[in-house]
């Protein structure tokens, strides 16, 4: 079943993949390619940014193999690294109805959880997912002063891109403790409506 909206639905992600992997969590990283793509693509997107001029002479080509970069960082991020080394994953889905609607997605809570998420992993996931997004905003100011008007829409590109992963993969993680305030504050609502329906009828 599928939670839609504003909702985090909790779910279990590829249960075969858990079934065998439910070792005692430890800091070593149980997916190495997950944890080197997760990172390859939008470093590599960075550093070729930043040292383009002296690659390439070529803005055209420059322009391309970042661009290229960043958008094989958003599919491998969106749909590889983030259900592999944090368990999150957050995709759009469109109804029957040709409505659309964006769900985010978390492995469900369980007392196997610990077992099923490498805190080396884990920071590397988030800290590749923060670390990038801050770089490209820092790029855009500095293109934006310094009048490099031919690389803003490069780096737009790259605070678009690494920027929805960071909001999907944020709204995923946050999403149960949104549920959990909405419910305190429904029965917090209901205790004030009965307290005060209680002093009408005594008085």
């Amino acid at each position: 079943v599928l939670q839609h909206n504003d909702d985090t639905e909790d779910v279990s992600l590829f249960d075969a993949e858990e079934e065998t992997t439910n070792r005692p969590r430890k800091s070593k990283i149980r997916h190495p390619v997950a944890s080197f793509f997760h990172l390859f693509f939008r470093v590599s997107a960075v550093v070729v940014y930043l040292l383009c001029e002296f690659l390439s002479s070529s803005f055209i080509a420059c322009m391309v193999t970042i661009i290229l970069l960043l958008s094989c960082d958003f599919w491998a991020v969106k749909n590889v690294t983030g259900r592999l080394m944090v368990g999150l994953r957050w995709w759009n889905h469109i109804d029957e109805d040709g409505k659309s609607h964006w769900v985010f997605e978390s492995r469900k809570e369980s007392s196997q959880e610990n077992k099923t998420v490498s805190e080396a992993e884990s920071r590397i996931f988030w800290l590749g997912l923060i670390a990038c997004p801050v770089l490209w905003v820092i790029f855009a100011f500095s293109a934006l002063f310094s009048f490099r008007i031919k690389w803003l829409a490069v780096v737009i590109m790259g605070v678009v891109l690494q920027g929805a992963n960071l909001y999907g993969y944020i709204r995923c993680k946050v999403g149960s403790r949104k549920n959990l305030t909405s419910m305190a504050t429904s029965y917090l609502g209901k205790q004030f409506l009965r307290q005060n329906t209680g002093d009408d009828q005594t008085s």
